[in-house]
């Protein structure tokens, strides 16, 4: 990908001291630069609250990025102009007083205005208004706001209505930074370029599918925000859904941004609801107590420090849903997310069908099927578990399963994968919307999420204990057995 084909913008950034800005957004916005992947006259204003001069916040911006880079990628003469293009503005963004500042710094002759807000999604609205009044928009400036837009459905449309009043939607990027994974995007490619996958991703060949999103870390001093939320909003109704409806989605005509969302869509309103009977058996909620993380000791949810000691707010979401069309019907997808897990991990694994006549040892049956398994994160990659003959004499035809592996890191030794925000990143600055979520996906995901927690809610539904370290409830792992099947951990 050349230079050249990327545009110069000025990059408005609100809430440029805050922890997504200096441990996500500056480290992958040096590497563009490093790679030669920004514009020559792009330029950079932070926006916050905090009195400081230039100088001082580019020396906020230079810790952070001695923090968080490794020592071989700081070169100092990409390191000095990378700094060399960013301005900084105290501003109260709740008022249009000092947005002026912001109409005078940006150049619209000569640069579209891609607006970043990394707050929260409280003020979007004001923001928007604030710097439409301002005068500080131009024709070509779009917005990236992060998740989660809103509370709930009410609360998503009231956000959304209040950025859209400002910004029509083709200028509008709501960022799930999934989506901007090397391995989601090779989800794509693996289906739709791959007969081998293509011709067999329906209900007659595929068994089940699992999507685990397991964090190591606990609430990290977000008790505030966190507790609010609880995972099931946090995780499940943006990173497991688009997940969701990357795997599940059919075809897209082509693969300009809106085929592809259209399909996405189409997944989200075929989720069979979980009402009744339904929820209580196929929806687990925990909440991690007080254990043991790679042998050290940790404090409960509710020994957290600033914590509610009467919450009732889960950690830990498992659950069982079908998509009801023609391609999944009657093929379950087993989704888990937690706080406190053994391992930080996030993988896809697919379970194809056994063949309907099986001639090898009886006792071997259990391993005839094959998995496709899809890694996001520690390491990306992909791997395919195949059956061969056990090798020796005496073995005669025993089986073992081994992987067809595809490691990112070793397979492309001389490539440095990009962390998710670079490639997000530099699709906003092209103009360009297909790894970012359409309003109608974010609605329809919050209407299934909604309908969830209002059953939690009717039918006193709290959520059950986990020892922190482990993989859950025990009633998770209970959930996946009665269909006769397990969670993978292969890890």
């Amino acid at each position: 990908m050349s230079r050249d084909i990327t545009p110069d913008v000025d990059l408005a950034l609100f809430g440029a001291l805050g922890d997504l800005a200096l441990r996500k957004l500056y480290p992958a916005l040096y590497h563009l630069d490093r790679e030669g992947l920004l514009g020559d006259t792009t330029r950079i204003l932070g926006l916050a609250r905090q009195e400081h001069d230039v100088d001082s916040f580019r020396t906020n911006v230079k810790e952070a990025l001695n923090k968080r880079l490794k020592p071989h990628e700081l070169e100092q003469a990409c390191l000095e102009r990378f700094l060399a293009r960013i301005d900084y503005q105290q501003l109260d963004f709740a008022t249009v007083e000092g947005y002026d500042a912001i109409r005078d710094w940006h150049d619209a002759t000569a640069r579209p205005m891609v607006v970043y807000l990394a707050v929260p999604a409280s003020i979007y609205g004001d923001i928007c208004a604030n710097l439409h009044a301002s005068g500080s928009l131009d024709d070509e400036a779009r917005v990236v706001v992060e998740k989660p837009i809103g509370y709930d459905l009410e609360s998503s449309i009231q956000i959304n209505d209040a950025i859209g009043d400002v910004f029509p939607e083709s200028r509008i990027y709501r960022m799930d930074h999934y989506l901007g994974k090397e391995t989601v995007q090779n989800l794509i490619a693996l289906r739709f370029a791959n007969p081998l996958f293509g011709n067999q991703w329906n209900q007659n060949q595929i068994s089940h599918v699992e999507i685990t999103v397991a964090e190591k870390v606990g609430i990290e001093g977000r008790w505030g925000y966190f507790d609010e939320a609880g995972q099931l909003r946090d995780m499940v109704q943006n990173h497991l859904l688009q997940l969701l409806c990357l795997i599940a989605m059919d075809p897209p005509s082509n693969l300009d941004a809106d085929a592809i969302r259209d399909e996405k869509v189409k997944v989200l309103k075929a989720l069979k609801p979980l009402v009744g009977e339904e929820l209580s058996r196929n929806v687990v909620r925990g909440q991690y107590i007080g254990g043991s993380v790679d042998g050290d000791s940790v404090p409960g949810y509710l020994d957290e420090e600033g914590a509610n000691t009467s919450s009732h707010t889960e950690t830990f979401v498992a659950m069982k849903l079908e998509v009801a069309n023609w391609r999944w019907a009657g093929v379950p997808f087993y989704l888990r997310t937690g706080k406190r897990m053994p391992e930080k991990m996030s993988q896809i694994v697919i379970h194809f069908r056994q063949q309907p006549h099986y001639i090898f040892d009886p006792d071997q049956r259990g391993l005839a099927a094959n998995k496709l398994v899809i890694r996001l994160q520690p390491e990306e990659g992909i791997a395919l578990q195949v059956l061969t003959k056990d090798s020796g004499l005496d073995k005669g035809m025993r089986l073992r399963p081994g992987p067809l592996h595809l490691d990112f890191n070793h397979a492309f030794p001389k490539t440095r994968i990009p962390d998710a925000y670079e490639r997000l990143l530099l699709e906003v600055m092209k103009g360009q919307q297909y790894l970012f979520v359409r309003r109608d996906e974010v609605e329809y995901a919050w209407k299934w999420v909604d309908q969830l927690i209002a059953g939690w809610e009717a039918r006193d539904m709290p959520p059950r204990r986990y020892p922190a370290g482990s993989w859950g409830p025990v009633a998770s792992i209970a959930m996946i057995t009665q269909d006769g099947r397990s969670w993978y951990e292969d890890y």
